[in-house]
């Protein structure tokens, strides 16, 4: 079969797909015929730095998310044919992920999807509304007489925050370094602010989605109302720790910071996303769409950057 393999740090031009092996079907572990998968920026981190980390399982077929066919299942809770979705969990870092033609997934990293989504949009939801739904519902308590203050809108994951925020009926702000990029917020029903860095003054939140990072944090945290709670998702301003953090003085009396950290799925949570994606007629906002056959095109896309979710469909 077809796959893109990795065994060290590897440059987008010196991307190939290979043959290797079929992967067989063992307990516990079913075989997936792959329809198509999100392409997601820590399998870029994976590509130009992480591979060479210990826990990296190396040679290592890359991806942490797919959509996809059971093709063969050991297993009582999976059969032939159902559709099923699998993100995180070790996929594409401790055993072969979705950029490949056929791949085996633990059983309880894998979800049963049920859902009216075309297959393209279908693809771009698993680890991108996962995290989104997380971050707004589990870290946030996001409700719909919520204002709503997403740090980094534009890119995927902010996409589908905005999305999720305004169906429930939530006032949305959405930042964006780029003026161009403003009208996509706005597309959205949501409203753009251009951050230079410093957004302090300039919007007050009962919630803040975080995608920036620790770059931002501090700068966020004083844009939120008493009572009001900060979610830390992202990484995108490339800082990965807060250095000299004073939690007392930093955190303003009253407001409470968390995280989301989304390597821990369960049915129940993808069932409700997928639900919740149908009851309000979300389609997920898909920035282009490639052939696995074009994946060193796509991955080449992703450097450049691209408004929205990166999918791959399989030829």
């Amino acid at each position: 079969m077809k796959a893109v393999v990795l065994n060290d740090i590897t440059n987008s031009d010196d991307i190939i797909i290979t043959d290797i092996d079929m992967p067989k079907a063992q307990k516990g572990w079913p075989l997936i015929k792959i329809l198509g998968f999100g392409m997601n920026h820590s399998e870029l981190l994976l590509r130009v730095n992480e591979i060479r980390a210990d826990y990296i399982k190396k040679p290592i077929v890359p991806g942490i998310e797919l959509v996809g066919i059971v093709e063969e299942s050991l297993d009582d809770e999976f059969k032939k044919g159902d559709l099923v979705c699998s993100i995180m969990g070790g996929l594409g870092r401790s055993f072969n992920g979705s950029y490949e033609e056929y791949t085996i997934a633990p059983k309880n990293k894998l979800f049963h999807i049920n859902s009216k989504l075309d297959i393209n949009h279908m693809v771009a939801v698993p680890e991108t509304f996962f995290t989104a739904y997380g971050s707004l519902f589990e870290s946030l308590k996001l409700k719909k007489d919520d204002i709503l203050l997403i740090r980094g809108a534009t890119s995927a994951l902010g996409y589908a925050s905005m999305q999720l925020a305004k169906a429930l009926g939530c006032t949305v702000y959405g930042t964006t370094h780029k003026e161009e990029k403003m009208h996509l917020i706005e597309n959205l029903g949501c409203i753009p602010i251009l951050d230079n860095g410093t957004i302090s003054g300039k919007v007050y939140a009962t919630k803040v989605l975080e995608l920036i990072g620790p770059k931002t944090i501090r700068d966020s945290l004083s844009c939120l109302y008493k009572g009001g709670i900060l979610c830390n998702t992202g990484i995108l301003g490339g800082e990965y720790y807060l250095n000299y953090f004073d939690p007392i003085k930093e955190i303003p009396n009253g407001c409470y910071l968390t995280g989301f950290f989304s390597n821990y799925p369960k049915e129940e949570i993808i069932n409700d996303i997928f639900s919740y994606i149908d009851k309000y007629n979300i389609k997920p906002f898909i920035g282009a769409t490639f052939k696995f056959s074009e994946i060193k095109t796509a991955i080449k896309a992703q450097e450049r950057g691209i408004d929205g979710k990166i999918v791959v469909l399989m030829d």
